[in-house]
This record gives C-alpha cells, sequence and structure tokens, in this order.
C-alpha cells in the first residue's frame, strides 16, 4: 500500500526536511507515526497524498508512482485515499453536509447514495446536528470531525492524517480512535501521526521520526 526508497525531501535553504526514508506498510496495516514537531512528519504525509513531490527517491502508493505522477493522474489517485490535515481545509461558503460531501461528487455518485453516506458518517462523528452550519460557525474541534468525516465518506482504501485528534478533547479523541479502528477492520490501511502516546494501543506499530530520520519503535 505504501513504499518509499531512499526517499528524501530538501526545500530550499537547504532545508533536510527527510533523509534517505525507507518505509513499507502492507494493505490494511494500522500504523501511527509518532516525533517532535518539525521532525518531518507532515512534510512526508504531503508527499503520501501528491501534494508534494520526492526530492530523491522512489515513492509508491496505493499501487500509483508518485515519484512521477502525472498532474491528471494526481485527482484519481486521491479519489482512492483519505486525507486528514491539521489545517483542515474545509471549503468556508459550503455547509458541513456540502464539505463532507464533495469526494462523492466528485466520483459522481447519485444523490441519494450521497444523502445517506453522509448522515451515516456525520452520525459517526457526531456531528449531525450541524450538517446545515458552516465551517466558520464550528469549534476547532468539531471543524477537526468534519475533516475526518469528509476523509472517510468514499470507503477510501488508504487513510492518512496528521494529528487527527490534536484539537479533540481526550473523551473525544478515545472515540475517534475507535472510529479509525472500525474502518482499518473493514479493509482500510490507516496511517495516523500523533503526540498523544496514551492513544496508541500497546500491540500497535509505532514509527518515530527525528530530525528527517524514521526508525521503527520497538514495543
Amino acid at each position: 500500500m505504501i513504499d518509499l526508497t531512499h526517499v528524501y525531501k530538501t526545500y530550499p535553504g537547504p532545508v533536510h526536511a527527510l533523509r534517505n526514508i525507507d518505509l513499507h506498510i502492507g494493505k490494511g496495516e494500522f500504523v501511527f507515526l509518532t516525533g517532535p514537531s518539525g521532525a518531518g512528519k507532515t512534510s512526508l504525509f504531503k508527499l503520501l497524498s501528491a501534494f508534494d513531490r520526492v526530492s530523491n527517491g522512489s515513492l509508491k502508493v496505493a499501487g500509483y508512482d508518485l515519484t512521477s505522477i502525472t498532474d491528471e493522474k494526481v485527482a484519481f489517485f486521491r479519489r482512492n485515499i483519505g486525507v486528514v490535515f491539521q489545517d483542515f481545509r474545509l471549503i468556508p461558503d459550503q455547509t458541513v453536509f456540502e464539505n463532507v460531501a464533495l469526494p462523492l461528487q466528485i466520483r459522481k455518485e447519485k444523490p441519494s447514495y450521497i444523502k445517506k453516506r453522509v448522515d451515516e458518517v456525520l452520525d459517526q462523528v457526531g456531528l449531525s446536528f450541524r450538517s446545515d452550519h458552516f465551517p466558520t460557525t464550528l469549534s476547532g474541534g468539531e471543524q477537526q470531525r468534519v475533516a475526518i468525516a469528509r476523509a472517510l465518506v468514499h470507503k477510501p482504501g488508504l487513510l492518512i492524517a496528521d494529528e487527527p485528534t490534536g484539537n479533540l478533547d481526550p473523551e473525544l479523541s478515545l472515540d475517534i480512535m475507535e472510529l479509525f479502528k472500525r474502518v482499518n477492520a473493514q479493509g482500510t490501511t490507516v496511517f495516523i501521526a500523533t503526540h498523544d502516546h496514551d492513544l496508541i494501543p500497546a500491540s500497535s506499530r509505532v514509527i518515530n521520526i527525528e530530525a528527517g530520520f524514521l526508525e521503527e519503535v520497538v514495543r
């Protein structure tokens, strides 16, 4: 599902965000990424979701070679994945329902299915009562849950989430993690970055990133 070989990401400066990354995540795995702020987590997730390109190395995700993918194919690639970023990226002039429905509209699903599926996923994240509200009227935690619902609504084969519980209280964070577990149990590969080690089950696979280097954590 995810394969990185000798991946580097360097920004002008130069700033070496990622250094010689090798990583394999198989289909159906649930993997956590930990590390301090500025260690390279967000840079890695941007590469995995094709919002940025590698400087060197090989990167394959969900059957797509992101090292050489064309802009046209990026749109098709993103239909197979769900992404939750820290800044939410919600569309301010669209309601919660419309924001969550967007991936299904892009796929040209039937309106009846869109209504049913959006209602279902909003119920899962506890936001059915906010369906017709706009993002600017929501709290940070509610906006986070809308972003999570949008990432899950099209039942992606891969879910990538950068600090998905960062704006949520502890009880709600546990609820969202349970939701991710259920999604994973249905076959979705889940890769989540988090600072909260209390949310990571003891048996989980954990990868730590420090100064752009990855290291598997032995638990």
